[in-house]
């Protein structure tokens, strides 16, 4: 089924289930947000987990995804699915600048250089007229998919969600089981061998830092969609952190993971938020004992233990 294993076909029908009934025990704007977030890991994922690339500015993409849908609809009135193309096509743009000036580095100096421009992106998002600086861009409509399909409703809203994340979650999945995603597999593993073997690497991973960016960009446009608000909290670097976070507690290398990793901190931040700014230690506490005890976080020790792929 889609090119599955077993074990990951009986995991994408779980998954699938739970997209299907979770409405019917969970406020659909709570589920959005964690589908939102769930495609974001999954984009993170596709970038550290398969390549072995730590970014950590993509909050830029996200972030800039989110400005770019949200100002396209508002200001241009253009279709929510257009809107949300363009914050995926700006973001993809904006990774090619970006892996332009970091492919090539390696280690903590790929991590450097992604922190520092996204700082600079954030800056930008500061002063620039068309993002309303600190105010955001608020009060954005939801408009009518296709012309036709109001949006208002919730469970209208949920239902396009939940399509985009399916659609582009199984785009990843084949992405990684394609040759292209076996290159980056070995690239991970041995650059250099990889190399040796004819490979042109730093164009694989340019190639891959866009793909990812990209999705970034498109989840950043969903949510900004589904809240009718794009902000600097989006583009800020503890939003990097956070895709970080989800990505290892979920499992980095696998394709379920980033979206249990998703799921887990978007519900914790939801039911805990009460505690206040006990909730950052809260983060802290989980983020600690999943690399005290799951080291390749839940699902990547799942499947370690299993001897399966998920």
């Amino acid at each position: 089924m889609f090119g599955f294993s077993r074990p990951q076909g009986i995991s994408f029908v779980i998954m699938l289930a739970a997209v299907i009934i979770s409405p019917a025990f969970f406020y659909p704007i709570l589920l959005m947000k964690v589908l939102c977030f769930a495609l974001f890991a999954c984009a993170y994922n596709l970038l550290i987990g398969y390549v072995g690339l730590g970014s950590f500015g993509h909050a830029a993409f996200f972030g800039m995804g989110g400005y770019v849908a949200a100002y396209a609809a508002k200001k241009w009135g253009l279709d929510p699915a257009l809107a949300i193309i363009a914050g995926g096509l700006v973001g993809a743009a904006l990774g090619a600048v970006f892996g332009w000036l970091a492919i090539g580095r390696q280690g903590i100096y790929f991590a450097m250089i992604t922190l520092a421009l996204s700082q600079m992106v954030f800056f930008f998002c500061t002063q620039a007229s068309f993002t309303g600086g600190e105010d955001g861009i608020q009060q954005v409509p939801r408009g009518k998919l296709f012309g036709m399909i109001s949006l208002q409703d919730d469970m209208a809203m949920y239902t396009v969600v939940a399509v985009i994340f399916l659609v582009t979650f199984l785009l990843i999945h084949r992405i990684v089981h394609s040759p292209f995603g076996q290159v980056l597999k070995a690239i991970r593993e041995n650059e250099p061998r990889a190399t040796s073997l004819g490979y042109r690497t730093d164009d694989y991973k340019m190639l891959v830092f866009i793909l990812s960016a990209g999705i970034a960009g498109i989840a950043g446009g969903t949510k900004s969609i589904v809240f009718g608000i794009a902000t600097l909290t989006d583009v800020a670097n503890a939003q990097s952190g956070e895709v970080i976070l989800m990505t290892l507690v979920g499992g980095m290398g696998t394709i379920f993971g980033p979206v249990l990793g998703a799921l887990i901190l978007n519900f914790i931040e939801s039911y805990l938020a009460q505690l206040g700014a006990w909730f950052a230690v809260t983060q802290g506490v989980i983020f600690v004992l999943c690399i005290m005890f799951f080291r390749r976080g839940i699902l990547g020790e799942l499947a370690a233990r299993l001897k399966v792929a998920l």
